[in-house]
């Protein structure tokens, strides 16, 4: 009896936890399950709720009911306008989506810290829960179980409401088969409207109710959305059951194991969802059915202005025609083989330039940030060649690009302090790393593998935060000697030199990049993306190459984390954490995705946007990247190099990549595509193969 009382009021909490992480992730799962949005946004609408409820709480039963009602609302009419946001994205799937609404969250929740300040708001609630009651000879707060209560019928309510009534049977089919439903005479974009309305109620109203367990302040949104995917992918979409009993564990992992095993509780959870994760890869997340099953799609505004101006007699436009029929004729001669590889290694060049002459327009601040971009820079080259080439969209990189920061930060502690050292130490290191988590990563696919890699990213940071005594914890590494850019040379002290060191690092690893994405070997990756089913009929090992790319991909994390060492001498788990792995994936998609170079620009065009702008508007750095996370989906739907390149690039056999596809992400891929392209030759096929067949 001494353990049980012991761990009795923790054990309660759990409950209590659980319950409003359930109410929390039924909304979530509703959201994904049946309007098909993978709304990084939930946790903001949470906060909605919850700084609403604070702020209208008086102590009274007039104002909690009034809070609730308030809150409620708010976050109701919050989703209803997500579900326009997101409805011109219905047929671009969810890696879009979850870069919007992770946008929209990061506006959201900019604007909740300017209205209502940066430190968590009190609640007050009615005196009659304002106290503690005996539970089995403990004390123990009224509001708790009064919420425990409220959380039970809110979620019978939900459940009779899905399961009893005609609006519930709707959501249902709109969820199985929105055709049928839309022969009925109800618009499945209705039902997407209420359904997210109805998420962003059920997130409001737990803010409400949970504000006085976890206080509305500026990362409760965060906390909330983080715990909420866990419960959504350990309960699954089909079953809201299987989402209570998923809740209620997280709840208890999150109390009851923090004082049972603190040193495990922060891993179990991440490690429950890769492993929940990895078991389903096989099938997968349930697919939603939303809205891009419908027979006719929301209008996308964006998109009718890029066809207007497409429209446009531009004067150039006729000039590149003839350029590139100029080059299709010429393709096969020497001359034509020569001007298409000074054209592919055109914009190499053009980086090269642009590094040469920044020095002479930055001041030493901006040098700085330079070159943090370019460290950033090469973290979004290796989300390029994940998403973009091998198909597997990602969220944690950041766990190679960490474990290279902290291998050169060890390196540097050790008086190992070269540069080209550190930096060849540090990808080694990262690629070893992703040879061990690259065959839960390979075996998934679509929105599966992109939680996994959450799970992955998340599980790093949380062994950085507790292995303090080789990482410094949350405080992270710093005061370790500053890097040297060549044996017997000088540290690295002045903004000037360590930007020239992290501009000839960058040139030189991309180099090597573009040199083997390019190769017959790039080539074998691009159509292991396109048409899988077909390489592996004819005789291609796609696991191993994807598992190659993800280690490639690992080692230029690696690099560029060595690098971040280099340009700021200082890291924490802060650098290297979920916000730092959605910038890396924006950076590319701004490039497009399958532009190399581009992902660089798009890490410089966010880094001079959060940190340049933001200097001129302090407090608002996050709403900028916001408006940039939403600017880039909506406008840039296959990045600058879709800008740059216009139509199609001619092909020619010697290996240029088509532009058509440069830019435009990835579909989840799953076996048995309809009438995919034709596959390379196989393994065998050399020089001669390719000139027979053209680029694939």
């Amino acid at each position: 009896m001494g353990a049980f009382d012991a761990q009795l009021v923790p054990a309660v909490d759990g409950v209590a936890y659980g319950l409003l992480l359930f109410v929390v992730a039924a909304g979530l799962s509703l959201a994904f399950g049946t309007a098909g949005v993978l709304n990084l946004a939930h946790g903001t609408l949470y906060a909605v709720g919850a700084y609403t409820g604070a702020e209208l709480s008086d102590g009274t039963w007039g104002g909690l009911v009034l809070g609730l009602v308030a809150g409620t609302a708010a976050a109701c009419a919050a989703g209803a306008l997500l579900s326009a946001a997101t409805a011109p994205l219905a047929r671009r799937g969810h890696l879009d989506q979850a870069l919007l609404t992770f946008g929209l969250a990061l506006i959201g929740g900019n604007l909740l810290v300017e209205g209502f300040g940066a430190d968590e708001m009190p609640v007050r609630i009615p005196d009659a829960l304002d106290t503690s009651v005996d539970l089995l000879g403990h004390r123990y707060p009224a509001y708790r179980l009064g919420f425990i209560v409220m959380a039970v019928v809110l979620a019978a309510a939900g459940t009779w409401v899905l399961t009893r009534t005609r609006a519930g049977a709707a959501v249902r089919a709109a969820a199985d088969d929105p055709e049928m439903l839309a022969t009925t005479g109800l618009s499945p974009r209705v039902v997407h409207t209420g359904v997210l309305a109805a998420a962003g109620a059920l997130a409001g109203a737990a803010g409400v109710l949970g504000a006085p367990i976890i206080g509305p302040g500026p990362g409760t949104g965060d906390t909330v959305l983080m715990l909420s995917l866990v419960v959504v992918v350990l309960g699954g979409l089909r079953s809201l059951w299987a989402t209570l009993v998923a809740a209620i564990g997280v709840g208890e992992v999150q109390t009851l194991g923090v004082s049972v095993a603190p040193d495990w509780a922060p891993y179990l959870l991440f490690a429950a969802m890769a492993v929940v994760l990895i078991l389903r890869s096989g099938r997968g997340l349930a697919e939603p059915h939303g809205p891009e099953h419908d027979a006719d799609p929301p209008p996308d505004p964006a998109e009718r202005l890029r066809r207007r101006l497409a429209q446009v007699p531009w004067p150039w436009r006729g000039m590149r025609a003839a350029r590139l029929a100029k080059a299709a004729a010429a393709g096969g001669t020497g001359a034509g083989r020569a001007a298409t590889a000074v054209r592919a290694a055109g914009p190499l060049l053009a980086l090269v330039v642009v590094l040469a002459v920044l020095p002479t327009m930055l001041d030493a601040y901006a040098l700085s940030l330079a070159g943090y971009a370019l460290a950033l820079g090469l973290l979004a080259v290796s989300v390029t060649v994940v998403t973009g080439y091998a198909g597997l969209p990602t969220l944690g990189q950041t766990a190679p690009f960490a474990v290279g920061a902290y291998t050169t930060a060890k390196l540097a502690e050790n008086d190992w302090t070269v540069g080209p050292v550190q930096v060849v130490i540090s990808a080694a290191v990262a690629a070893a790393f992703c040879v061990v988590t690259g065959p839960a990563v390979i075996r998934a696919r679509g929105t599966t593998v992109l939680m996994i890699t959450v799970a992955v990213g998340e599980l790093t940071a949380i062994a950085i935060g507790q292995w303090k005594s080789v990482t410094g914890g949350t405080d992270g590494l710093a005061g370790f000697p500053s890097t040297q850019a060549f044996w017997g040379g000088e540290p690295l002290f002045e903004e000037l030199a360590i930007y020239q060191y992290a501009a000839v690092v960058v040139v030189c690893v991309v180099a090597v990049a573009l040199v083997l994405l390019r190769s017959p070997a790039g080539k074998l990756l691009t159509g292991s993306r396109e048409a899988e089913e077909r390489m592996r009929a004819s005789g291609h090992p796609v696991t191993r190459y994807l598992l190659l790319a993800y280690v490639g991909a690992g080692a230029l994390a690696g690099a560029g984390g060595s690098l971040l060492i280099a340009v700021q001498s200082y890291v924490s788990p802060a650098d290297v954490g979920f916000e730092i792995a959605a910038l890396a994936l924006l950076a590319a998609v701004i490039g497009g995705i399958t532009s190399v170079i581009g992902a660089l620009v798009g890490a410089g065009l966010i880094v001079y946007t959060r940190d340049w702008l933001a200097g001129s508007w302090p407090g608002h750095g996050p709403l900028l990247l916001g408006v940039l996370f939403v600017a880039a989906v909506y406008l840039l739907p296959r990045g600058l190099a879709g800008l740059v390149s216009g139509a199609p690039r001619v092909v020619a056999a010697d290996g240029e990549d088509d532009g058509a596809a440069a830019g435009r992400l990835p579909a989840p891929r799953s076996p048995g595509d309809a009438e995919p392209p034709d596959p390379p030759e196989p393994a065998e096929a050399g020089p001669s193969a390719r000139a027979r067949k053209g680029t694939t």
